[in-house]
């Protein structure tokens, strides 16, 4: 990790549009890893993307050293997001409106460990707070099997990080989505797993 101090900060609205870019290579980048393998391309990112340019309740947070940007996190009302993130709600019987949903953190690996995944979910929540509509913040992760062949030897998973934060996995609430793996020549479908928190609790 770098000497010089870091700074996180939260954008919301037209402040967002600057890090976009960012957003895209360091999605590409890290979720290229275990356990998303995620083989990215910068077309597909734009039109994902421009999602939260076209919110005016998304928020971006984003981490920088110095004037190079290391890691972002980001969020958006629920009933804004795509509608496979939307479905396993409105089939529990969810109000959508009352739900945050919380994309993406992504950060390089040397600046883990040193809590700014920690402030990227209290930005997050505190953007949520001020809005005062929403009653739930929540996450989707993908699920892989404990021997995945693609799994590192010391890989962790963040699920006791997720509960330190509030957040309850609900393995009932499952989605899919479908993206071109690494290693592979075509897209295939990834199940993801949600994790709520009441905004109360």
């Amino acid at each position: 990790m770098a000497s010089s101090e870091i700074l996180v900060k939260r954008l919301i609205g037209e402040e967002i549009a600057p890090y976009v870019d960012d957003l895209a290579r360091l999605r590409i980048e890290i979720f290229r890893g275990y356990p998303y393998l995620y083989d990215g391309d910068l077309i597909y990112e734009e039109q994902y993307l421009r999602r939260y340019l076209e919110s005016l309740d998304s928020v971006l947070v984003v981490a920088l050293d110095g004037a190079r940007v290391i890691g972002v996190s980001t969020g958006m009302p629920m009933n804004e997001a795509d509608e496979v993130f939307q479905k396993p709600f409105l089939e529990l019987g969810y109000d959508i409106s009352k739900i945050f949903y919380l994309s993406e953190s992504v950060l390089q690996p040397n600046y883990r460990g040193h809590g700014i995944g920690v402030q990227f979910f209290t930005e997050r929540e505190a953007h949520v707070q001020t809005m005062q509509r929403f009653e739930w913040a929540c996450f989707s992760a993908v699920l892989r099997s404990p021997d995945h062949p693609a799994r590192p030897d010391d890989y962790e998973p963040l699920f006791e990080f997720w509960k330190h934060r509030g957040y309850k996995r609900y393995p009932e609430m499952r989605t899919t989505l479908t993206w071109k793996g690494v290693g592979r020549m075509e897209p295939t479908a990834e199940v993801m797993e949600f994790w709520l928190k009441h905004m109360d609790t």
